[in-house]
C-alpha cells in the first residue's frame, strides 16, 4: 500500500473518531488556558499517531513493534484527550477517571517500550517484560486510589512512589539496564539513556503535581494541576516515541550500509 493511500485511510479514520468525539462539543473560550492545553495535547497526539504509523515501514522489521506501540500510545491518548477536553470545557471539573484510564493503558505500554527496544537488537528474557509491567501497574493503581479517595492521599502517594522507584531501579541498575549497557549497540544505548531521562525527569511532574495537589494545605488547584499533567503527557508520550523512532532509523541506516 502506498504512503498516499495510508494517509487517506488514516484521514478517514481520524475524521470518524473526531466526529463522534465532538458530537456535543462546547465552544472553547479564548481565555480558558486549561481547555486550550487539552486541545494542544490532543492535536499533538493526533499528529504523532499519523507520523508513527506512516513511518513504520521505513524502519527495519525488528523495530516495527516499537514504532507501532509508540503510535498506539499517542492514538489512545488522542481519543482520551478529546473526551477529557469536553469534560473540562463543559463542567470545569478535572477528568480524573478518564485521565487514569488513559494512563492505565498508555503508561504500561511506554514502560514495555524498554523491553521492545532491547528485543529489537538482542534476545531479552521475559522477566524484563513482567517487571516493567508490574511496576507501572502498581504505580498507577496507587496514584488513582489516592486521587479518587479509595485510600488516604498519603497511602496512595507512597504506593505510587514505590512503583516508580522500582521502575527506575529496573531501567538503571536492574536487569533491563544491565542488558542495555552490555548490548554494544550505540544507537540503542543512546535511545535507552534518553528514555530513562524522560522517565526520571519527565515523570517527576506527576508525583510533584500529586503532592502539591493533594498533600499540601489549601486544597487542589484544579487549573494548575491539569495544565501540569497535560504538559507532562505531551512530552512524555510524544517525545518518548520520537526517541524510539530516531533510534530505529539510525539502526536501520547503519545496517543498510
Amino acid at each position: 500500500m502506498s504512503k498516499l493511500s495510508k494517509i487517506a485511510l488514516a484521514a478517514i479514520a481520524i475524521f470518524s473518531i473526531t466526529s463522534s468525539a465532538n458530537a456535543a462539543t462546547t465552544i472553547l473560550a479564548t481565555n480558558d488556558f486549561v481547555g486550550i492545553s487539552f486541545w494542544l495535547v490532543s492535536m499533538g497526539c493526533l499528529a504523532a499517531t499519523a507520523f508513527f504509523f506512516l513511518e513504520r515501514g521505513s524502519v527495519a522489521p525488528q523495530w516495527r513493534v516499537s514504532i507501532t506501540v509508540a503510535g498506539l500510545v499517542t492514538g489512545i491518548a488522542f481519543i482520551h484527550y478529546m473526551y477529557m477536553r469536553d469534560i473540562w470545557i463543559s463542567t470545569g471539573e478535572s477528568p480524573t477517571v478518564y485521565r487514569y484510564i488513559d494512563w492505565l493503558i498508555t503508561v504500561p505500554l511506554l514502560m514495555l517500550e524498554f523491553y521492545f527496544v532491547l528485543a529489537a537488537v538482542k534476545k531479552v528474557p521475559s522477566s524484563v517484560f513482567w517487571k516493567l509491567l508490574i511496576g507501572s501497574t502498581v504505580m498507577l493503581i496507587g496514584g488513582y486510589a489516592g486521587e479518587a479517595g479509595y485510600v488516604s492521599a498519603m497511602v496512595g502517594f507512597i504506593v505510587g512512589m514505590a512503583g516508580w522507584i522500582y521502575i527506575l531501579f529496573e531501567i538503571f541498575s536492574g536487569e533491563a539496564g544491565s542488558i542495555a549497557s552490555k548490548s554494544g549497540n550505540k544507537s540503542l544505548i543512546t535511545a535507552f539513556s534518553a528514555m530513562r531521562i524522560i522517565v526520571t525527569v519527565g515523570w517527576a511532574v506527576y508525583p510533584l503535581g500529586y503532592m502539591f495537589g493533594y498533600l499540601t494545605s489549601g486544597g487542589v488547584n484544579v487549573d494548575a494541576l491539569n495544565v501540569l499533567y497535560n504538559a507532562a503527557d505531551f512530552l512524555n508520550k510524544i517525545a518518548f516515541g520520537l526517541i524510539i523512532w530516531a533510534c530505529a532509523m539510525q539502526n536501520t541506516s547503519s545496517r543498510a550500509k
